[in-house]
Parts: structure tokens; C-alpha cells; sequence
């Protein structure tokens, strides 16, 4: 139900919306100094009202940084692959669900995340504690447990709209906290767990 109210409001926002958000989410991401140092960064392609990522990506190619993107595999996990610009992404639809954006070309494999610096995060909502609310499909709770097991720490980042930091959200033991929040008005920052 929570999911629900979240995407009804983003469904309401005009392309201009969109658009402006998706520009003010690009600098206020730019400026964490976690984007600012990496090398490799594991994002995702935004799609319909989603706060917009395909800027942010732009920016950090142009500055040589390895940027990964999922391919979501038929049992909801994912595989990664290099993003090089537009021309490197196919729209794929995936059965009933939206179309998502993927990357062409050689794929890493779903291990190839582990080598991240910062994890770029979809969610719906984030709470005080840093928990993230995510669609539900579970894609990303098996790349943060891939990490866990893997001994990774990268940043976790969630990208959002102001709207969607709130006070509390439902969470589940095997749920991750991210370190920030990414919103087209600024960043909140989480502690991380000891």
C-alpha cells in the first residue's frame, strides 16, 4: 500500500517535473565527495517519473569513471554491463513490466558489483535510519546481500524526490541501510551501522 501512495505521486508529475528534478539531482549528486573519488560506480537508467539519472551517468563517464548498469535476468537477479553514453543502452521489456533501459554489449556478470566504489540505488522512500524502500522485486536486496557476502563496502546511495525522505518505512532483517539520500534539494546523510 505504501509502495502504492509513493508511486501515485510520482505518476502525477508532469515532464517538466521530471526534467527539472532530474537536473537539480545531477549536481547535488555530483557534489558527495563518495561520487567525487570513485573509480567504479554500479548505477541504474531511470525510467518514467523516476528521479532521473541518465545526467548524473553523462557526468560521470565524461569524468572516466567505470559505470556499470544491470540487466535484470529472468529470476530477478542482475548482471552488470559498462555504460558508454545513449548509444550503449537497449530498451528491453522483461514480460509484463515496464521497459527498462540496459546496457549492450559484454556482460560482467552479477559479481561484477562487488568491484564498486558507490552503489546508485532506486528506491521509493527512505527513512530516518537510512532504510530504503525499494519496489519490491527484490533485485536490490540480492546485490546488497551479494556484497555483504563478498566483503564489499561501497557507498550506498539512494537517488529520490524531496518528498520521499520520511520518518519511517517497513523494513525486514535481511534490509541494508544506505549512507545518503540523493534529492534534487540536497543530501541526507545516514550513519552507518556499527
Amino acid at each position: 500500500m505504501l509502495r502504492r501512495e509513493f508511486l501515485t505521486v510520482r505518476n502525477r508529475l508532469t515532464a517538466d517535473d521530471v526534467r527539472e528534478a532530474a537536473t537539480a539531482l545531477a549536481g547535488r549528486a555530483r557534489e558527495l565527495p563518495e561520487l567525487a573519488r570513485a573509480r567504479t560506480v554500479a548505477a541504474y537508467v531511470s525510467v518514467g517519473s523516476e528521479p532521473g539519472t541518465r545526467a548524473l551517468l553523462d557526468a560521470l563517464c565524461a569524468r572516466g569513471v567505470q559505470v556499470l548498469l544491470p540487466a535484470l535476468l529472468p529470476d530477478n537477479d542482475l548482471d552488470w554491463g559498462a555504460y558508454a553514453g545513449e548509444g550503449s543502452l537497449a530498451r528491453v521489456r522483461h514480460g509484463g513490466k515496464t521497459a527498462l533501459f540496459e546496457p549492450v554489449g559484454e556482460r560482467l556478470g552479477p559479481d561484477a558489483v562487488t568491484a564498486a566504489d558507490v552503489v546508485l540505488l532506486p528506491g521509493l522512500a527512505v527513512d530516518a535510519r537510512g532504510m530504503r524502500l525499494g519496489r519490491g522485486g527484490g533485485s536490490y536486496d540480492r546485490v546488497l546481500a551479494r556484497l555483504e557476502r563478498a566483503g564489499a563496502h561501497p557507498a550506498l546511495v539512494v537517488l529520490l524526490y524531496d518528498s520521499e525522505v520520511v520518518e519511517r518505512v517497513p523494513s525486514e532483517a535481511h534490509d541494508r541501510p544506505v549512507q545518503a539520500a540523493v534529492t534534487p534539494s540536497g543530501v541526507r546523510r545516514f550513519p552507518r551501522p556499527a
